[in-house]
């Protein structure tokens, strides 16, 4: 993925150096546990968050980046500041085009360990998530390291961080972020509140099934940004899609089920099978078009 060079959105708070929430007490173990509660059973994030946001009512003291980065750190707040930007642009252009509409942009919040949000206490092992109450987008970027240590999604594991951006893994990154700033368009659109008052009134599997619509439109509008920005900046390279489609892969329900304990309960999912997930990237991959990505009037 060619990204250096390009313009860095302004919109990124570097919380990393500290002053945000404490996950005191909270062990490593601990937060596994609760990554696999989230991502493999399917508890749903915003609960989570509200949970957490009971128990800690702490607000973020001074807003501090890192004093002295190292090249490596540097590096992933660049590449994050311009994946951003690259959203910004695509779709200030959707919305102008399709919508005759003006976006207003998310901002981005990188973090370390715990940080306060809107939506309450976002840790690490959460992974990204968008906060429609404050319309930030929190990314702890260890979680990419992650994707590439315990999932096996793009570079080595003998290769610096720095040789991995470079060399691997980089695309699958950006549609990770691209994939939260699809749920700040939802939010824009009415489409995250409609969603949330249809699962207030709906059982527990038919709200999962909302849910799965919610990221599944969020997958597609991640393809969209791949494809405007593809026109705009001609910034793919060869296996960056095949990149994503093993990202998107990866992180599916099924996948994640399977992998944690042998077993696919579909009741259970909130985020789509890895079938789904890369279906609407693509569909939004090859339309560029946001009527396309109408996934809760449309088979699945």
């Amino acid at each position: 993925m060619r990204w250096k060079g390009r313009r860095v959105s302004t919109n990124v708070e570097d919380r990393r150096g500290g002053g945000g929430a404490k996950a005191g007490g909270i062990s490593i173990l601990g937060l596994v546990v609760a990554f696999v509660a989230w991502k493999f059973f399917g508890v749903d994030p915003q609960q989570a968050y509200q949970a957490t946001k009971q128990v800690t009512q702490q607000t973020s003291a001074e807003v501090k980046g890192i004093d002295n980065p190292t090249p490596e750190q540097q590096e992933a707040i660049d590449f994050v500041g311009t994946v951003l930007a690259d959203t910004e642009d695509t779709w200030t252009q959707v919305f102008k085009e399709q919508l005759n509409a003006q976006y207003q942009p998310p901002k981005l919040v990188m973090f370390s360990g715990a940080e306060n949000s809107g939506c309450g206490t976002a840790q690490s092992a959460m992974g990204p998530f968008y906060c429609p109450a404050d319309q930030k987008v929190y990314i702890d970027t260890a979680f990419f390291k992650d994707m590439r240590t315990q999932m096996g999604i793009g570079g080595e594991q003998n290769q610096t961080e720095l040789q991995r951006q470079d060399q691997a893994g980089d695309f699958a990154q950006a549609y990770v972020v691209a994939h939260e700033v699809g749920h700040h368009v939802q939010n824009l659109l009415g489409i995250s509140s409609q969603a949330q008052k249809a699962q207030a009134q709906s059982s527990k599997a038919q709200a999962n099934q909302i849910s799965v619509r919610v990221e599944l439109q969020a997958d597609c509008f991640a393809g969209i940004w791949a494809a405007k920005n593809q026109e705009r900046t001609q910034f793919l390279e060869q296996g960056d899609i095949e990149e994503a489609m093993d990202a998107a892969h990866k992180i599916g329900d099924d996948y994640l089920q399977k992998s944690a304990t042998g077993q696919v309960v579909p009741d259970s999912f909130t985020h789509g099978s890895s079938a789904q997930r890369m279906k609407w990237f693509e569909v939004g991959l090859k339309s560029g078009n946001i009527n396309s990505c109408d996934t809760f009037n449309q088979a699945i």
